[in-house]
């Protein structure tokens, strides 16, 4: 029986279980909504889980925000053994003996704290020359990699017990927690590697309001619809701005719009009558459409005032 995909516009906070890729757990979602189109806002491992917000229809769109946005991790590093791709699908390339209490190790996630530098590691998604990492290191190949800027708004412990250290970090985007645990693990003097990771936050979205894949499968359509939140949820950190049906009109026309919006420049969420028109650009006095509701770009071609 061939399916039936549909229009559906919306955003599904999904809790990625282990064993599946980011990929796999999209396509099983898009399957459920029968969705035509859907994309996810940031990759898990398959090792990984947690929050992954699941995009349907027009809210591809608006989803950089949250490709964009801060995340947040909690992270089970075993110390003691470092592995050959950081993390537990890896071979045991040296073990050492693990000397460290709670008070060493709160001294040493401290030095995290803030801007620090990471080598994105050999066994990652990260392209070159449009080659994944990953396939270069099957090949028995080495990349000369450059260090990455990011930032580490917060960083804790929450167990330590044994060889094992749980850790919950709040980090920018392009944060290597792989990368982040074997660091730490260095500077302890022990080594390390990650054995568990979950995503907990991204942005505003926590993962105590995302749904299973076993929560979605055993409620029907009208339940699952009821759990998309709308298109606007991702940009709740933009300025606001109501556009009258006119002004929305010469925007969907591609022109800009000069007044006083008393704003900052940058990007602001557009609005007419209440609903969600989609994103504008703000320089100046100067507003520029920048991403559109299909409806709305539509409504281009159509005459705001009919005679007939």
């Amino acid at each position: 029986m061939q399916r039936t995909w549909r229009p559906l516009d919306g955003v599904l906070l999904f809790d990625k279980p282990l064993e599946l890729s980011s990929n796999t757990a999209l396509q099983k979602v898009r399957r459920l909504y029968q969705a035509e189109k859907a994309g996810h806002t940031g990759t898990l491992d398959p090792l990984a889980s947690g929050l992954l917000p699941v995009c349907f229809g027009e809210a591809t769109k608006f989803s950089m925000g949250l490709l964009e946005a801060d995340k947040t991790y909690r992270a089970t590093i075993r110390l003691g053994q470092t592995t050959t791709t950081g993390d537990a699908e890896g071979e045991i390339i040296e073990t050492r003996i693990v000397e460290v209490d709670k008070v060493g190790v709160a001294e040493v996630l401290q030095r995290f704290h803030g801007a620090i530098q990471q080598l994105p590691p050999m066994y990652s998604a990260l392209k070159h020359q449009g080659k994944p990492l990953y396939e270069y290191i099957r090949q028995g190949e080495t990349v000369e990699r450059t260090l990455r800027d990011v930032f580490i708004h917060d960083l804790r412990m929450e167990r330590l017990e044994g060889n094992e250290l749980d850790i919950v970090v709040r980090c920018s985007k392009g944060t290597y927690v792989r990368t982040l645990g074997e660091d730490i693990g260095e500077a302890l003097g022990c080594g390390g590697h990650l054995v568990a990771l979950r995503r907990t936050a991204i942005a505003h979205f926590n993962l105590e309001s995302a749904y299973s894949l076993n929560q979605l499968e055993a409620m029907d359509d009208t339940q699952r619809l009821g759990c998309l939140l709308p298109l606007d949820c991702m940009l709740q950190n933009l300025p606001r701005i109501e556009l009258d049906a006119t002004e929305l009109h010469r925007m969907a026309q591609g022109q800009r719009l000069g007044r006083d919006w008393g704003l900052p420049d940058g990007k602001v969420c557009l609005y007419s009558s209440g609903s969600f028109a989609g994103v504008g650009e703000l320089l100046g006095t100067r507003l520029a459409p920048s991403r559109l509701l299909a409806s709305v770009a539509k409504s281009a071609a159509t005459p705001l005032h009919s005679n007939c």
